[in-house]
């Protein structure tokens, strides 16, 4: 029977039931809108243009109309950077505490039990060991999801351990650095002491001729744009990633001037010799691989 159907009993002059149909619109039913599926389209912040969600996923988050790079959490940098099944997690249960007993909108416990809950994170840094083509390598990743992939305190131990167990174990270093939040003021003076803490690891690591490979992604800001994510050996930085200190809205807001079209995007800074060469994401594995071969590690 046909969804735009209903079907009716009644009693017939004989006295038996009969059964018979009508349509909805001779019984004046409204017709119930199916409408399209929440989530199955997204607009890219790049062009603007209306993407099929699948679409833009089967090529790793990326719009098919302008290259834009879209936002991906660590676990998926993570299934796409290194070999499958190699990623070992370091320092997983690393937590932070409440130093300052900080308070905006709401508690710093609370903001950091409510950012647990929404990524599945502890903190913004995910770290350990995996390969790639092959490749044994330290690796860490911060995730902009959880407050702005900022550097606080555990996030700045947890890449402290990652240099020094590469330089223990003469691995080459990968970070992917996807943070908008630079230093975490929540965690005050603590968490700019981060900036000094991972920036001498890696001047350590570097003397016992390691290598270190930087990946900054969209957006690679603030305190962790001033520290590691700049000291790189060799910097990639996806397309289109906005990429400094200060953001254009901050020193709009600050000192009353409009920034030049472009700049501090990855394009921008590979023209000033900022960065060494912008990797789309599909190729990030095989140049990360490349590099590792070239520089004999």
């Amino acid at each position: 029977m046909s969804n735009d159907s209903v079907m009716n009993t009644g009693t017939a002059t004989s006295g038996e039931t009969s059964v018979y149909t009508e349509t909805r619109e001779e019984l004046d039913i409204p017709r119930r809108k199916r409408g399209v599926p929440e989530g199955l389209w997204i607009r890219c912040p790049g062009c603007q243009a209306t993407i099929f969600r699948k679409e833009a996923e089967k090529r790793m988050n990326i719009c098919p109309e302008c290259d834009y790079h879209w936002y991906i959490p660590a676990q998926e940098r993570i299934r796409q950077v290194l070999d499958a099944g190699t990623f070992e997690e370091w320092d997983a249960d690393l937590v932070p505490a409440d130093p300052l007993e900080f308070v905006d909108r709401k508690s710093y416990p609370e903001r950091i039990k409510d950012d647990q809950q929404s990524t599945g994170l502890k903190e913004a840094a995910v770290v350990g060991t995996g390969r790639v083509r092959a490749r044994r390598i330290a690796f860490g990743v911060t995730d902009s999801r959880f407050i702005m992939g900022s550097m606080g305190s555990v996030v700045g131990e947890k890449l402290t351990r990652t240099i020094e167990r590469a330089t223990a174990q003469r691995l080459p270093l990968i970070i992917i650095s996807g943070s908008g939040g630079g230093a975490r003021m929540h965690e005050g003076i603590l968490s700019l002491m981060q900036m000094a803490k991972v920036s001498a690891a890696l001047a350590r690591f570097n003397r016992s001729g390691g290598l270190f490979i930087s990946v900054l992604t969209n957006p690679t800001m603030g305190g962790v744009a001033a520290s590691f994510a700049s000291l790189g050996d060799i910097c990639f930085a996806e397309p289109k990633a906005l990429i400094g200190f200060a953001g254009p809205r901050t020193i709009k807001a600050t000192m009353r001037i409009e920034l030049p079209k472009g700049f501090q995007t990855s394009e921008f800074l590979l023209e000033h010799g900022f960065i060494d060469r912008i990797v789309r994401r599909p190729d990030l594995k095989s140049e990360i691989a490349k590099a590792i071969d070239y520089c004999d590690k």
